[in-house]
C-alpha cells in the first residue's frame, strides 16, 4: 500500500516541468523563427526586384548617342548582379522596352514599342505588347502600363519601359505567402540619345523575347 507520504512527495515533485512546457512550446517557437525568416526573405526578394526594374531603365536610359545590343549587354550584366543572390538568370525574367512616338498621323498617332529585349529564363510573356506593337496604330496612345496608371514618352523623346518577372524561391519549405511570382515595373526617359534605332556593330547574339 502506497503511503500518505509517498503521495505527497508525488503531488510536489516538480522535477521535468520544464521539459513538458518547452515541448509544448517548442513548435510554436519554431514556427515564429521560420516564419521570420521567410518573411525576411521574401521582403528581400521584393526589395531586389524592383531595385532590378529601377536599374535597368536608368542604365539604359543613359546611352549617350545611340543603343547598340554591346549596352544591351551590359545593362543585362549590371541587373545580373543584382540577381546574384536570387539566382534570377534561372528564376526570372526582365523585358526591357523602347517606346516611341510611332510617326503616325490622325487616328494613327500614338506610340510603338520600337525594339525589345529579354533576359532570363523564366518563361513569362511581356505584359503589355510585343516589339512592333503599336507601329501603324493608336494601341499606345496613352502609353504604356496597367489601366489607370499608363507612362508615355515625352515628346520627340524615347522612353526605356522595363518589367521585371521573378519566381519566388521559398526559403523554408513551401510558399507561405500563396505568391508565385514578384513583379515590379519601371521606366526612364532617355537622356540624349539621337538615333532611335537599334544597332549590333559586334555581332553579338540578339537578346530577342521569344
Amino acid at each position: 500500500m502506497i503511503s500518505k507520504c509517498l503521495l505527497k512527495r508525488f503531488a510536489a515533485a516538480r522535477d521535468g516541468v520544464v521539459m513538458v512546457e518547452f515541448a509544448f512550446m517548442a513548435p510554436l517557437l519554431l514556427l515564429l523563427i521560420l516564419g521570420g525568416l521567410e518573411l525576411a526573405n521574401f521582403a528581400l526578394a521584393n526589395l531586389r526586384v524592383n531595385q532590378m526594374a529601377i536599374s535597368v531603365a536608368d542604365n539604359a536610359g543613359r546611352v549617350r548617342t545611340s543603343v547598340d545590343e554591346t549596352d544591351i549587354e551590359e545593362v543585362f550584366s549590371a541587373a545580373d548582379l543584382l540577381g546574384t543572390q536570387l539566382d534570377f538568370q534561372n528564376n526570372g525574367r526582365v523585358v526591357l522596352s523602347s517606346l516611341q512616338d510611332n510617326g503616325q498621323t490622325g487616328r494613327d498617332a500614338g506610340q510603338e514599342i520600337a525594339w525589345q529585349r529579354c533576359w532570363g529564363a523564366l518563361d513569362v510573356d511581356p505584359a503589355y505588347g510585343v516589339e512592333g506593337d503599336g507601329a501603324n496604330d493608336d494601341r499606345f496612345e496613352d502609353g504604356i502600363g496597367e489601366d489607370g496608371n499608363r507612362i508615355r514618352s515625352m515628346r520627340n523623346a524615347t522612353m526605356m519601359f522595363v518589367e521585371v518577372t521573378y519566381e519566388y524561391q521559398p526559403l523554408v519549405g513551401p510558399n507561405w505567402f500563396s505568391i508565385d511570382q514578384i513583379r515590379a515595373e519601371a521606366a526612364f526617359n532617355v537622356r540624349t540619345i539621337r538615333s532611335e534605332d537599334i544597332t549590333n556593330t559586334q555581332d553579338l547574339e540578339v537578346r530577342a523575347c521569344e
